[in-house]
C-alpha cells in the first residue's frame, strides 16, 4: 500500500513534466517568471539530459534574470554534453561580451556559426541579440545576422522584432523603421504580445503615453498572463504621475511573478520613478527575506541618499553601509557606473567625510564627465561647504569648458559667491598687511598690497559677471540683484560712483511686501542701508528719513538706524 502511494505521485509528476514543453517553459522566461521556469527547466533536463537547446534556454532564463554566472554555467554544461549545438556558443560569447572580452566572444560566435552552417535561423537571431544587449554593441553585425535569418524564415515574426530593436539601437532618434518592423511582426503573428509591447515602448520613448498604454493593453488582451505588459503599464502611469494606477498594475505584475526577483524589479522601478521611500520599503522587506544581490545594495545606497535624513535620521549611514556592501560584493573587476561613485561620494560628504567624498566624485567624473556634467556642480557644492573657493571655481570652470549652456541659475549663484568670497579673503589679506605696515610706521602702499587689491578687485568683477548671468537666467529672482549690488559695493568701496544702486533698486522692486519681513528681510535691510547712506550723501533728508524709518520698522535694534536718528546717544554708548 505504501509503495502504491509513492508511485502514483511520481507518475503524476512525470505526466506534468512531459506536458511542459520547451516552448511553454521559454514563455515563462518571457513572462519574467524566472523561478517557475527554472523548476521546469530542471525537470526537462532530467528527461532530456543531452539536448543542447535545453541548457541554452535554461542559461537564457538566468541571463535575463541578471544572474550571469549561473547562465554561463548552463551554457558551458550544454557544450560539455552536446558540443554540436551551436546555441550554447552564442551564450558563452554573450557572457564574454558582458565581461568586455571581445576577442574571445567572437571566437565563440565563430564556433557556433561553423556548427550552424547557415542553416539555423535561431542561432542567427540569438547571435544578433547578443550584439544588442551587452556592453559591447555592434548594430551593423546584428542587422546583417537578422537579415540572414529573414532570408531563411521570412514569416517568423521574431525576426522583425529583433530587426526593429537593432535599428532603434543604431539610431535612437528615429523610430520610423523600427515601427515598420514591429508592425510587420504583428501582421505575421497577430497574437504576438511581444510585438505590441515593442510598439508600446516605442511610443513611450517618444512620450506618446496614451498610445503606449493602448498597445500595452492590447498585449494583455492577447495574453492576459504577459507580465512585462503589466510592468510597462505601471511604469508609464508613474511617468504620467498617476501613482495609484501605477501601483495597481505593479500589484497585478506581482500576482503573476510574486517572488523576490520580481519584487527587486519593482524596487528598481520605484527608484527610477523617484519613489525613493517606497523603494527603501521594498529593500528592507527583501533583506528580511534573505534576498541577496549586489544590485539590491546599489539601489538601496542610491535611495537612502535621495531621502536624506529627513524621513530616517540614519539614512546616510544606512546608505553608506549599502553602497559599501555593493562595492565589496562587486570587487575590483566590476565595470562600475558613474552613479556608483557619485552616490558614494555624496553620502560620504553628507556624513562629514568631505575629502573622501571628493575623491569618489572625481572617480565618477573620470568615467564620463560629458554625459554626467551635473556632477561638477555637486563637486563644487562640497568645496563651497568646506570654503575651498578656488576648487569650487575650478569645478564650475570645468563644467563651463565642457558645455557653457549647461550652467544653471544655482551654478551662477554658487560660482558668484565663490568668486566674491575669494575676493573678500584676498582683500582681508591686503588689509592685514597694510595694518601691519602702518604699525611699523612703514608706507602702506607696497607692490604686494597693490597686487592683492588688484586680485581681489578682479574676483569682484568676475562675481558680478556670474550674478549678472544669474539675473538673465532667472530675472524674477531677487537674490541675483542683491548679490550684484553687494559685489558692486566692493568694486566701489568709497561710493564714488554708487555702482550698487541700480541692482539694489531692482531687488527692492522685486521683493513682495510680505517677503520684506520674512525670506528677504536681511537682503532688504542691507539694500536700504545702502540707500540711506546714498540719500544722506546727496543731502535728500526726506528720502533719508523715509529710508532709515523703513529700516527701523524691519529691525528696531538696527544700530545704523539708531545712529542716523540719534548720533550723539549712539556715540556716547560706543
Amino acid at each position: 500500500m505504501k509503495k502504491f502511494i509513492f508511485v502514483v505521485p511520481m507518475l503524476l509528476s512525470s505526466f506534468f513534466i512531459m506536458a511542459q514543453t520547451l516552448k511553454e517553459i521559454i514563455a515563462k522566461t518571457d513572462n519574467e517568471n524566472f523561478d517557475a521556469a527554472a523548476i521546469n527547466f530542471r525537470s526537462l533536463i532530467t528527461l532530456e539530459p543531452n539536448k543542447g537547446e535545453n541548457y541554452f534556454f535554461f542559461g537564457e532564463n538566468y541571463f535575463n534574470k541578471g544572474d550571469i554566472d549561473s547562465a554561463n554555467y548552463f551554457y558551458l554544461k550544454g557544450i560539455e554534453l552536446n558540443a554540436t549545438c551551436p546555441l550554447n556558443y552564442v551564450g558563452t560569447g554573450k557572457v564574454l561580451l558582458v565581461k568586455n572580452n571581445l576577442e574571445e566572444a567572437q571566437a565563440q560566435f565563430f564556433k557556433g556559426k561553423t556548427l550552424a552552417s547557415n542553416k539555423n535561423a535561431e542561432f542567427l537571431r540569438r547571435n544578433a541579440e547578443a550584439w544588442l544587449i551587452t556592453n559591447i554593441k555592434n548594430t551593423d553585425e546584428a542587422i546583417a545576422l537578422i537579415n540572414a535569418a529573414i532570408k531563411m524564415e521570412p514569416k517568423t515574426s521574431e525576426n522583425y522584432i529583433l530587426l526593429g530593436d537593432a535599428q532603434l539601437e543604431k539610431n535612437p532618434a528615429s523610430g520610423s523603421e523600427p515601427i515598420k518592423n514591429y508592425n510587420k511582426a504583428t501582421e505575421l503573428n497577430p497574437k504576438s504580445a511581444k510585438g505590441r509591447l515593442r510598439i508600446g515602448k516605442l511610443f513611450q520613448r517618444g512620450r506618446n503615453y496614451p498610445l503606449a498604454i493602448e498597445k500595452y493593453k492590447e498585449a494583455i488582451a492577447i495574453e492576459p498572463n504577459f507580465a512585462p505588459a503589466y510592468r510597462e503599464l505601471a511604469e508609464v502611469y508613474s511617468l504620467y504621475a498617476k501613482h495609484s494606477l501605477a501601483i495597481e498594475y505593479w500589484k497585478k505584475y506581482l500576482e503573476l511573478n510574486n517572488n523576490d526577483d520580481a519584487r527587486y524589479r519593482f524596487m528598481s522601478s520605484l527608484y527610477s520613478n523617484k519613489q525613493y521611500q517606497d523603494a527603501i520599503t521594498e529593500y528592507e522587506a527583501l533583506k528580511k527575506q534573505g534576498y541577496k544581490s549586489l544590485f539590491l545594495e546599489r539601489l538601496a545606497g542610491y535611495s537612502y541618499y535621495e531621502i536624506g535624513n529627513k524621513t530616517d535620521a540614519d539614512a546616510y549611514n544606512k546608505g553608506l553601509k549599502a553602497i559599501d556592501s555593493f562595492f565589496e560584493q562587486a570587487g575590483n573587476g566590476f565595470k562600475y557606473l558613474h552613479n556608483d561613485y557619485k552616490y558614494r561620494g555624496l553620502i560620504l560628504s553628507r556624513l562629514g567625510k568631505d575629502t573622501l567624498g571628493i575623491l569618489e566624485l572625481e572617480k565618477a567624473l573620470a568615467i564620463d564627465s560629458v554625459k554626467n556634467i551635473e556632477t561638477f556642480s555637486e563637486l563644487a557644492s562640497i568645496f563651497m561647504k568646506i570654503k575651498n573657493y578656488d576648487k569650487a571655481i575650478t569645478s564650475f570652470n570645468r563644467k563651463i569648458y565642457i558645455n557653457d549652456k549647461a550652467i544653471s541659475a544655482n551654478d551662477c549663484f554658487a560660482l558668484g559667491k565663490a568668486q566674491f568670497f575669494s575676493g573678500i579673503n584676498i582683500q582681508k589679506e591686503a588689509n592685514d598687511l597694510k595694518e601691519a605696515l602702518i604699525k611699523k610706521k612703514k608706507p602702506a602702499d607696497s607692490p604686494e598690497i597693490k597686487l592683492k587689491e588688484t586680485s581681489a578687485n578682479n574676483f569682484f568683477v568676475k562675481a558680478d559677471s556670474a550674478f549678472s548671468r544669474l539675473t538673465q537666467i532667472s530675472p524674477s529672482w531677487p537674490i541675483g540683484y542683491f548679490w550684484r549690488g553687494r559685489a558692486n559695493s566692493y568694486l566701489d568701496p568709497k561710493n564714488e560712483k554708487w555702482l550698487a544702486k541700480p541692482h539694489y533698486e531692482k531687488l527692492i522692486n522685486l521683493v513682495k511686501p510680505d517677503e520684506r519681513k520674512t525670506s528677504y528681510k536681511s537682503n532688504v535691510i542691507e539694500a536700504l542701508e545702502y540707500f540711506g547712506n546714498y540719500y544722506v550723501n546727496v543731502k535728500d533728508k526726506i528720502k533719508a528719513d523715509e529710508t532709515w524709518t523703513a529700516i527701523t520698522e524691519l529691525d528696531p535694534a538696527n544700530e545704523k538706524a539708531k545712529y542716523y536718528f540719534t548720533p550723539s546717544k549712539t556715540k556716547s554708548k560706543n
